[in-house]
This record gives structure tokens, C-alpha cells and sequence, in this order.
């Protein structure tokens, strides 16, 4: 019983690794756990008496546990049994393969790096690429009910859209994206997760999975998240808004209860000067391809030349980006107005005010006056851009007929350093490559230009 036994050094190192993390887990880690739940509890605490929408408590649930809720959910639960007997498989299968699906769905927000590091990065590039315009910010979500959860429903020009709402909401609440294909790369996926965006399979058609998404969207929206969706799917390709998908609205709609926590859709309208993956897109838009298909050598190479420029002294920013926001509907108010509720009737309602409301900038209006009445004379031009603002009376720009030939100047100065236009014996006239790219950035503004360009 106490003869000296002989163990392989390997076997007494491997012995020595599990028994410090058997150690590990049962002693150190769950304080050290505590020790960081508590000061995240404390940071909440100070960000919830100076946010309009204090953060819920269901944003922040420990992943594990919402994951746990998010399976054992009755419909979850029904989907599972459906797709093991659709799919002739065990039903602990299925269960690991919704499992797999739970996981690359919910996130992990963190309240420190979602209002230091997201916000802070959001503002800095915000500020530094654009002239940041805001529209009836304060107006609309001063006069929302503190109770509802409000759901942000977008036109995707760019991926901008994500940064740029991140900085403008990020005094008033911490917003929960629906991603893409394209975040789920390391390590952005680490901060995406963090930052309280769930991921998705747009171009999935398994039942199962959207059963487990539909289930996560519909907890979240219970759960009082505030949230931003793209009903367009993706990125425009050809600068005007797609029609909606009704996937992400179906969710939520089919989740609501009359009797239950309500549901505000807040229309946004986003335009930029500048759409930094114009170039990108309209080559996709080419090939028939409704995706963004940059990869990291042409991102590299972009902000590499921005920074040349910075570290030079030549750096300009892109003009201006745009935000306005709409009148919010009211899902109860909606289900009064119309005694039923139709997800593409709610959608068409919605989209039509983001279409409506899509910011009327320098750089579309002068592409818009070009495209359909290039050459033109400078006064000419002018005199144009200046009868549509007047008709428009955006709230973006100062509303002086000397503020608008000033913007004016400077949509025509951007597209010619960007060799889109060129200036000839006094006429303005589109280059061969502007033939292609101004019409994309005209099209932003086509719920004005029937109206308004004879």
C-alpha cells in the first residue's frame, strides 16, 4: 500500500495541469467572476442615471443562462423534436445542432466596451470622415414612451450606417444590431459580440435556425433591447432602397402581445456625400452579386492612403452624412388603427416615411442635376441646386440661398477631385467613370427627382 510507485514525467505533468485547473474552478475562478460582475454592475449603475433608456436587464444576463433560456423555450424545444423527425436523426442531435445555432447567435454585450471603446472609436471616425447632420434626434426620442421597446428600421447604404447611429445613440441607449456573414471574422467577431450585436444567416433557409432566431429576436424584443434592423437584407447596390424583407419584423410582430410590453419602429433615413464602398458596390451590382465583397487587402490599402494624406496635410473629409429620423409607429397604435396587423403592410408604412426622409446632400443633388442635364454652366448648376433646396428646405444645411450655392461648390469641388466631373470651356461634364458612379448617388434621391428635375 506504500510501495514507491514509478510515473512517467508526462503523466505527473498532465496530472499537475488538471489539478490546477480543477483548483482554478472550484476556487479562483467564481471569485474572480464576482470580482467583475460587481464592478460591471457598478459601471451600469452610472450609465443607467444618465441614459434616457436605461440599459435592460435582459441585455445584461450572463450569455450561458440566456442561451439556456433561449433552448429550453417551448417552440425551440417543438423545433428540435420537427427537425429530428423531418431529418430522420436522434433528437439529441438536433439538439446540439440548435445548440451550435444558439451560440453563434446570442451575444455577450458588455457595457464597458460597448460605451468606452464602440462609442469612442464610433465618434472619432464619425467625426473625422464626415460633417455629421442630425435631424429630429431629440424631437422623436425625447417623446417616446420610457416603457416601449423601440426598434430603429434603416436604409443600409453603407457599413458606415452601423458606426454612425452607434455614435448618435449613444447618450440615449445601447443598441443591439442584426450583423451579417461579414462580422463573424476574427476578432471583430469578439468585439461585434461585445458590443451586443447578434450575428446572422442571412441566405439561411433551415427551419430549425430560424426558429432559434426567431425565438432570440422575439426574448430581446420582450426584453425592452432597443434594436436596429436593415429590412433591406443588405447593402444597396445601386443607391436606391430595396424592397423589404420581413424577416426580422416578422419576428418581432409575431412575438407581440396586445397585452405586453408595446413596440415602437423608429424610421431612419441615412445619405452620405461619400459612400466609402461605392466602388465595391456597384462592381458587385454589376456581377449580380446583393453582397459586400471587399476584402482586407483593398480596406488596407484605403485606409492607408487616408492616413498618407492625414500625415501630409491633405486630408478633406468626405463631405457630409446625414441622419433623420421619422414619426415613430407605434405597433398597439397600429393594431388599433387597422384591427389586425400584416408585417408587409406595418413595412411598406414604415420604409415609405425612410425613403421620404433620405437627407438631401450636396454631392446626390448635384449628381442628380448632372445626370439629367449634363453639360451645364456653373450659374446654370447653381440656379438648379438652389430651386430644389428651396423647394426641399432640408434641415441639414443653413437655409440661405448663400449657404446652398456654397454647398453647391462644394458637391461639385468633391466629385471633381474625384475625377467624376471635369470642368470644360465653362461647362461641367461627366467623365466616363462618373457616368457610372453618379447615377448610384442620384439614386438616393429618387422620391425627389420626378417632382422636382424636369
Amino acid at each position: 500500500m506504500f510501495d514507491t510507485i514509478e510515473l512517467p514525467i508526462w503523466f505527473v505533468v498532465i496530472a499537475a495541469v488538471f489539478a490546477a485547473i480543477a483548483a482554478l474552478e472550484r476556487a479562483l475562478i467564481p471569485s474572480v467572476r464576482w470580482y467583475f460582475r460587481r464592478r460591471m454592475q457598478r459601471v451600469v449603475t452610472r450609465l443607467n442615471a444618465r441614459l434616457d433608456r436605461p440599459i435592460e436587464p435582459f441585455k445584461l444576463a450572463r450569455r450561458h443562462d440566456m442561451i439556456q433560456r433561449l433552448l429550453y423555450h417551448p417552440d425551440v424545444m417543438q423545433a428540435v423534436n420537427a427537425h429530428a423527425h423531418r431529418e430522420g436523426i436522434p433528437e439529441n442531435v438536433a439538439f446540439q445542432q440548435a445548440k451550435k445555432h444558439a451560440r453563434e447567435i446570442v451575444p455577450s454585450f458588455s457595457a464597458t466596451v460597448y460605451f468606452t471603446v464602440a462609442s469612442t472609436i464610433a465618434r472619432f471616425l464619425s467625426e473625422t470622415l464626415y460633417r455629421v447632420r442630425i435631424g429630429r434626434f431629440d424631437a422623436v426620442l425625447s417623446g417616446l414612451d420610457p416603457k416601449t421597446t423601440v426598434v430603429f428600421v434603416m436604409n443600409h447604404r453603407s457599413n458606415m450606417d452601423y458606426v454612425l447611429v452607434t455614435y448618435l445613440a449613444a447618450q440615449r441607449s445601447a443598441l443591439s444590431y442584426a450583423v451579417g456573414e461579414w462580422a463573424r471574422i476574427w476578432p471583430i467577431s469578439l468585439l461585434i459580440r461585445a458590443m451586443g450585436a447578434f450575428f446572422i444567416r442571412r441566405k439561411s433557409r433551415g427551419l430549425l435556425y430560424r426558429r432559434v432566431l426567431a425565438r432570440y429576436v422575439q426574448m430581446a424584443t420582450q426584453g425592452g433591447v432597443t434594436q436596429a434592423v436593415f429590412p433591406e437584407g443588405g447593402l444597396s447596390l445601386d443607391g436606391r432602397i430595396a424592397p423589404p424583407r420581413l424577416g426580422i419584423l416578422n419576428y418581432v410582430i409575431s412575438g407581440w402581445e396586445p397585452k405586453g410590453r408595446d413596440v415602437t419602429f423608429v424610421p431612419v433615413s441615412i445619405n452620405y456625400d461619400r459612400v466609402l464602398e461605392d466602388y465595391i458596390l456597384l462592381a458587385a451590382g454589376k456581377r449580380g452579386q446583393r453582397r459586400f465583397g471587399a476584402n482586407i487587402s483593398v480596406i488596407a490599402r484605403f485606409i492607408g492612403k487616408q492616413f498618407w494624406l492625414w500625415l501630409t496635410g491633405r486630408y478633406r473629409r468626405f463631405g457630409y452624412a446625414a441622419v433623420h429620423f421619422g414619426t415613430p409607429v407605434s405597433l398597439s397604435d397600429f393594431h388599433k388603427r387597422t384591427g389586425a396587423i400584416s408585417s408587409a403592410v406595418l413595412a411598406r408604412e414604415i420604409m415609405a416615411q425612410v425613403e421620404a426622409g433620405i437627407p438631401v446632400l450636396p454631392v446626390p443633388l448635384v449628381s442628380l442635376i448632372l445626370v439629367n442635364n449634363a453639360p451645364l454652366r456653373a450659374l446654370e448648376l447653381n440656379a438648379a441646386f438652389v430651386a430644389v433646396m428651396q423647394a426641399v428646405e432640408p434641415e441639414y444645411l443653413q437655409t440661405t440661398p448663400e449657404a446652398w450655392a456654397e454647398a453647391a461648390e462644394a458637391g461639385v469641388l468633391n466629385l471633381m477631385q474625384r475625377k467624376l466631373i471635369v470642368h470644360e470651356a465653362g461647362y461641367y461634364i461627366v467623365t466616363e467613370k462618373g457616368k457610372s458612379v453618379l447615377p448610384y448617388y442620384a439614386a438616393s434621391l429618387s422620391h425627389i427627382s420626378k417632382k422636382l428635375i424636369k
